[in-house]
């Protein structure tokens, strides 16, 4: 075989392998998404209010997931949820302020999805968000959200 030819048939080798990374890249799993607990959320809690962790800093803008439960919605046909550390019978928005829970993330569904009984346990996963935003359409006040989120029971 002459140089030439290897050559050619190495060039032909390297063209075939770069023209199957599309496809490889399709059958990839995609990267799952990092985990989150209710103990990761805050650095500190202080006269100052509360500091939102390092790894909560970091996740900003990534999708996380979130295991907890659903606290009973304030309506039926809600694309929202809160997601709280423990079983919590009653809305957290209806509580009083003793009763606020202090670890509560208030969950966006990327679609309307059937709501679950609050005992049951739920892993919540989307696009983390933290810092004060007030949501327009209901004046709910939140310091932590996923949104485009979906949840599912574990």
């Amino acid at each position: 075989m002459t140089e030439e030819t290897r050559r050619f048939f190495n060039r032909r080798r390297v063209l075939g392998a770069l023209a199957a990374l599309p496809i490889l890249s399709l059958s990839r799993p995609a990267l799952a998404a990092e985990t989150l607990g209710f103990g990761e959320l805050y650095k500190s809690f202080g006269v100052l209010g509360l500091e939102f962790s390092d790894k909560v800093k970091r996740l900003n803008g990534q999708d996380v997931t979130v295991k907890g439960f659903m606290a009973p919605p304030l309506k039926a046909e809600a694309n929202f949820f809160v997601l709280t550390e423990i079983p919590m019978s009653l809305c957290p928005f209806c509580s009083s302020d003793a009763d606020w829970p202090d670890n509560i993330v208030v969950v966006y569904l990327a679609r309307k999805q059937t709501f679950v009984q609050f005992n049951a346990p739920i892993e919540a996963q989307g696009v983390l968000e933290y810092g004060s935003w007030i949501d327009p359409e209901t004046g709910f006040v939140s310091q932590l959200r996923l949104r485009e989120a979906a949840f599912n029971t574990v």
